[in-house]
């Protein structure tokens, strides 16, 4: 009998800051600005970054109104 690895399409409970470089179109380094200068919520986990996806529309929400 051949076990099936499960393949999950739920969205992950937390974005790397690779993932969020991603979905913003710019660098990791630019993330981390964002998260220690520009307050972008984001949590330690056993040493890594992580930064829950309803934080980053909240941030980008705040940042939309800040900016007009």
């Amino acid at each position: 009998m051949v076990r099936r690895k499960k393949v999950s399409t739920a969205k992950p409970l937390l974005l790397s800051v690779a993932d969020v470089a991603i979905q913003l179109g710019v660098c990791r380094t630019t993330v981390y600005k964002y998260i220690y200068s520009e307050g972008l919520p984001s949590i330690l986990v056993c040493g890594v970054r992580r930064i829950h996806p309803d934080s980053l529309q909240g941030w980008l929400k705040r940042m939309e109104i800040t900016t007009i």
